[in-house]
């Protein structure tokens, strides 16, 4: 009944996504507070709905369900199998969540996350930052608040390997946490000697049972903390010298957060401990060997602990050189590959809402051994210490990476890739782990990673297994990368309607794309597909995204080659589909100007950049495209900006390189014999809209490169905007109007974005205003004379800016500038011409001669 009742929840969700324990609870108040049903709906989601739940973007509001649990039973005795299991759910909850998220509902304090949820938070945090950016300026301002709500009562801090790799932003708001891992030695070397008697008394075979209770009953909770502790040291590399029973039945009768603390504990005092003995001579192989049968004792032989929190403590130890090694040595062990094997075997296929039959159960026992089942006899449907590792190994490879340990990475992936295929984010973790890495990974390493993918269910280009594995590491041809930016065209980009623009004294019909432009055609548009059909990440339309991401940073080439081979096939894209429309339709005739694109001073033609450079094949997309050859530019050039931006920033410092070098390249603007007059014209020209100009045949260079940075900038999350200065530094010093004018057009679209983003937004008006000095400044020397009345219009945009920036949106008859921008535009203007600094009056704070200051006194007689 429960698979039933599943799987019809996967095809119709019904009204699921209303905040779904809540409602539960509201319908029978009774329900939660029932064990059996408890555990139920939490198998449900964690097991069956979790990516229901991602794929609907409702993870946030399950997660704030689930911790409301947590939180009432973090403290109380007992509860560990719900608790576990809840804590687990919220895990993979948040390692679901792919965008800045706040770690509380409403309300201000510290997190009702655990521990080990708090420390997973902030590593997410990191991969979330690194990969995909901040998308809101205001996100950015709450990462203080939002990491001292998680840390609040953790006293854990990040290894100097670990923190390498976390994205500057994080690691600036960390920079002040205090390093207390020394601290926890001594306060163990405190209470050792009461620890020691207290668990002599409990824990040696001959122990009264009795003793249980009174040791519960009357501990202090700063000795509770070392049960384990002392139980390691009691044992003395031989796990038979104590009282396992005695042992288990503390542990059960303790809080889940006190078993955890116990375990942290545990793992600080074993690697001190080994430390140590190091120290006096023992060898380190004897010494890991002596750990890892001990832990097995607790984890397997006795099943007194979580394995999975075991592992993250001790990942989270990785600033001592052998945390890690046993950890390795743990996950080769044949008890838990048995385990996995057992688990592989009984579940069936990954998909499980495809199997016609019920599943197995397992026996409680077996499932969740003596810690969690315990007195329990609620059965399991899905649950078991197997599947709680699944969220856990991808976080013990990003820990390896980090501590260059690529060959344990590559043996931890070797067994477990099969086993991650059951993971529900395995595609998630695909791509952001080569995005975190980027440019760290070895290609053997990546070939194993992209193996936790089944293969044969992804939508990976045909030659992609050839360019990934090739022996000499060569970059693909540009049809490969043409291919790429064409599916994402065909399934990515949303479906063209036919439209009319009757803008400008003339109406212009976008072209419908014609889905039946070819009989039999396979290609056309598809509408969404259901979820059940495709879990991770999200939507098909993601889906294929991510794939061709996943493609691009797993080529055996650098980001330099790559993004070269992107932008050149832009620069030719209306060149190149046109030579192919006239293959299956004949000439165009848009223009009367056939197949030859305009050469002066435009003309998008291979010889643009030069002769000899390669152009991609065009044959065969125009006619499968179900698009005009126009139309489908254009799309490309959405496309290769939409992917450009899903890449790591070392692609994105690429583009800006090798976009500066294409225009400043471009042989109109560097023939010194052209007159002004011809510069504008050809300045209109290539700035022209890539729509427009794709129709009337005269599409540029520049034009197609703008349009490809104005795509780029249009996907881009507003951290990441905080490097356009890179592209503008490539391009000065700017030395006409015309290069100022490309400039504008590049960068200036971006400030109305900006407008909640002040510091950002300064940022960039500041680089207009200093890109103005080069060409207008008192000592600069233009390559031709120029007046000032020529750049009225891009006065006008300043002066609309910053009162835009000030007003919040667009701008209204009272609206006012901030002063410090004000202030900021007065410095650049004591630097321009006499004549410009005219034109720019009206943006200077000095009352006596703006003409805004003498609008608005007020403004600047308290400026705060």
């Amino acid at each position: 009944m429960v698979e039933t009742y599943t799987r019809l929840l996967l095809i119709q969700p019904h009204s699921l996504f209303r905040s779904h324990l809540s409602h539960l609870h509201q319908r029978n108040p009774s329900i939660l507070n029932k064990p059996s049903a408890t555990l139920l709906v939490l198998e449900i989601l964690n097991y069956r709905l979790f990516s229901l739940y991602r794929y609907q973007g409702k993870s946030k509001t399950l997660m704030y369900d689930v911790t409301k649990i947590l939180s009432t039973l973090k403290g109380k005795r007992g509860d560990h199998r719900v608790f576990r299991l809840a804590e687990n759910l919220c895990m993979n909850l948040i390692l679901s969540l792919r965008e800045f998220f706040f770690v509380r509902k409403e309300g201000k304090g510290p997190t009702e996350f655990t521990e080990t949820l708090n420390r997973i938070t902030v590593v997410n945090l990191a991969i979330i930052i690194k990969t995909r950016g901040i998308a809101d300026a205001e996100h950015l301002l709450y990462l203080q608040t939002m990491l001292e709500q998680i840390l609040a009562t953790s006293q854990h801090t990040w290894s100097g390997k670990t923190l390498r790799y976390f994205p500057p932003v994080l690691c600036d708001a960390l920079i002040g946490r205090i390093d207390n891992r020394g601290l926890s030695i001594q306060a163990w070397q405190q209470a050792e000697a009461t620890v020691i008697n207290q668990c002599t008394q409990l824990l040696t075979p001959s122990a009264n049972p009795t003793y249980v209770m009174t040791y519960i009953n009357t501990s202090f909770p700063q000795h509770r903390k070392y049960l384990c502790a002392g139980a390691w040291v009691l044992m003395r590399g031989h796990p038979e010298n104590i009282n396992s029973a005695n042992l288990g039945r503390v542990l059960r009768e303790f809080s889940p957060e006190e078993v955890t603390a116990n375990i942290y504990a545990m793992v600080d005092v074993l690697l001190h401990n080994m430390q140590m003995e190091l120290q006096h001579g023992h060898l380190l192989q004897d010494l890991i060997m002596k750990a890892c049968a001990n832990l097995a004792y607790f984890i397997w032989n006795h099943e007194l602990l979580p394995l999975d929190i075991l592992l993250l403590a001790l990942i989270d130890r990785d600033d001592d050189p052998h945390a890690l090694r046993i950890v390795v040595n743990l996950l080769e062990r044949q008890e838990i590959q048995q385990r996995i094997k057992f688990y592989v075997a009984n579940r069936g296929k990954p998909e499980h809402w495809l199997q016609t039959g019920p599943f197995k159960r397992i026996d409680l026992q077996k499932a969740l051994g003596n810690h969690l089942s315990w007195k329990e006899r609620y059965p399991t449907f899905f649950d078991d210490i197997a599947a709680r590792l699944l969220p856990v190994i991808p976080l013990i490879i990003y820990r390896l990476i980090e501590n260059d340990a690529a060959e344990a990475a590559d043996r931890v992936l070797q067994f477990y890739s099969t086993f991650l295929h059951y993971y529900p984010l395995n595609v998630t973790f695909v791509r952001d782990i080569l995005a975190y890495f980027y440019g760290h990974l070895p290609g053997k390493l990546i070939f194993r990673i992209l193996n936790v993918l089944d293969i044969k269910k992804m939508p990976f280009s045909e030659s992609f297994p050839h360019h990934v594995n090739a022996s000499n590491a060569m970059c693909p041809p540009l049809e490969y990368f043409a291919s790429l930016l064409f599916n994402i065209v065909h399934n990515v980009i949303p479906q063209c309607h036919s439209k009319v623009d009757t803008s400008n004294n003339g109406a212009r019909t976008i072209i419908n794309r014609n889905p039946t432009s070819q009989p039999g055609s396979t290609n056309a548009y598809e509408g969404q597909k259901a979820f059940y059909q495709i879990q991770d990440p999200g939507t098909s339309t993601q889906l294929i995204l991510e794939t061709a991401i996943i493609e691009i940073m797993s080529l055996p080439v650098t980001a330099a080659q790559i993004v070269t081979a992107l932008v050149q096939i832009i620069v030719h894209i209306q060149a190149t589909l046109t030579q192919s429309n006239q293959g299956f339709h004949g000439p165009s005739t848009s223009s009367g100007q056939g197949s030859a694109l305009p050469a002066s001073p435009s003309g998008a033609s291979t010889d643009s950049l030069g002769r000899g450079r390669q152009t991609p094949n065009p044959m065969g997309f125009v006619s499968r495209s179900g698009y005009a050859s126009q139309q489908l530019s254009c799309l490309m050039i959405q496309a290769c900006g939409l992917l450009l931006a899903q890449l790591p920033a070392e692609f994105h410092i690429q583009l800006y390189a090798e976009a500066s070098r294409v225009i400043k390249e471009t042989w109109w603007l560097t023939d010194a014999k052209r007159s002004t007059s011809e510069l504008d014209s050809a300045v209109g020209y290539a700035l022209l809209d890539p729509t427009w100009a794709a129709q009337d045949n005269t599409s540029t260079v520049i034009g197609n490169v703008v349009a490809l940075l104005h795509s780029f900038f249009s996907n881009l999350p507003q951290e990441w905007l905080d490097k356009t200065h890179l592209l503008v530094n490539h391009l000065r010093p700017i030395k006409s109007v015309a290069m100022l004018r490309i400039a504008f057009r590049i960068v200036a679209p971006l400030l109305p974005r900006l407008a909640n983003a002040h510091n950002l937004f300064s940022k960039t008006l500041e680089l207009l205003l200093n890109m103005m000095v080069d060409v207008f400044g008192r000592n600069s020397q233009p390559s031709t004379p120029v007046e000032a009345s020529e750049i009225t219009d891009l006065i006008d945009f300043l002066h609309h800016i910053v009162h835009y920036e000030g007003q919040g949106g667009p701008v209204q008859p009272n609206s006012k500038a901030r002063p410090d921008v004000l202030a900021l535009c007065g410095r650049a203007i004591e630097n321009l011409r006499t004549d410009v600094q005219h034109l720019l009056s009206h943006l200077k704070t000095d009352a006596s001669g703006s003409i805004y200051a003498a609008t608005h006194p007020k403004l600047f007689q308290s400026p705060s």
